[in-house]
């Protein structure tokens, strides 16, 4: 190892974790210079090893990689990563009651983590947050992009991401512009997509059992799969009609809709 590597080294060894920094990523160049395998690099900047190997990957490889450019081009990824936590709090509350806005508009920001974390596309889950905290629970494209600051073309297609999935309703009007609405039977609704989609991995599955061979290892996996869809579906179905039914009537589920009443996590 040459002594501009060991100086480099002993730099960012005293500064170990966090984001790698341009001293860093000048060490792992000298390292890949000089042949050094991601755990020695790793070793000298007491980093993991992971981290070494996503980095020199994510930059073009052993044989590519510039430190310099990385830096750069990790900044803007950072920057990225910023502008998309600022458009998900980007979020206009109306006044309404007495209400601390401030809270309400925490609650709005922390659905929309929830949603994304989940697996939903930023806008959608903006949009489906607007709705949770309007009390009317229908709004126009319009009103939606004022309070999200984004371009009606992205409203659009966030509403039409959530019709597809029976979370919202439109509600067309002649000469006025169209509602869009959340209303009580959304989550029965979106209920019975889930359970549609359980339904064509049901028999996607016993499609492949089938061809597998149904006495085989796979065809006997895939067929339990189907089994176990099947009822779950079934069953999801009948809990669904239930509990809107008990709702519609007033009636308690305490089982069902009062958190304190599930197992705790990991509970067998």
């Amino acid at each position: 190892m040459n002594a501009y590597w060991r100086q480099r080294a002993r730099e960012v060894r005293a500064m170990p974790g966090g984001r790698l920094t341009s001293a860093d990523r000048d060490c792992i160049a000298a390292g890949l210079a000089e042949g050094l395998g991601y755990a020695e690099i790793a070793r000298q900047l007491d980093r993991p090893t992971s981290t070494i190997s996503r980095e020199v990957a994510r930059n073009g490889g052993p044989g590519r990689y510039h430190a310099e450019w990385a830096h750069l081009a990790a900044k803007r990824r950072a920057r990225r990563t910023d502008r998309r936590r600022a458009a998900v709090e980007n979020i206009d509350i109306p006044i309404g009651f007495d209400r601390d806005l401030t809270a309400v508009h925490e609650f709005a920001v922390r659905v929309v983590t929830l949603l994304t974390d989940g697996g939903m596309p930023r806008t959608p889950a903006r949009v489906l947050a607007c709705f949770f905290v309007s009390d009317s629970g229908r709004l126009t494209s319009a009103d939606l992009s004022r309070r999200l600051r984004v371009s009606p073309a992205s409203i659009s297609k966030a509403l039409r991401h959530l019709m597809i999935r029976d979370l919202i309703q439109r509600e067309r009007h002649s000469g006025r512009a169209d509602h869009y609405v959340l209303d009580a039977d959304a989550w029965f609704r979106a209920t019975l997509v889930s359970v549609r989609i359980l339904g064509v991995l049901s028999a996607t599955a016993r499609d492949g059992s089938e061809i597998l061979g149904a006495t085989t290892p796979a065809g006997t996996r895939l067929d339990e799969m189907a089994s176990f869809l099947d009822r779950f579906g079934h069953d999801l179905v009948r809990t669904a009609e239930r509990v809107r039914a008990a709702l519609a009537a007033g009636a308690d589920e305490p089982a069902l809709t009062r958190r304190r009443d599930l197992p705790p996590t990991g509970s067998t």
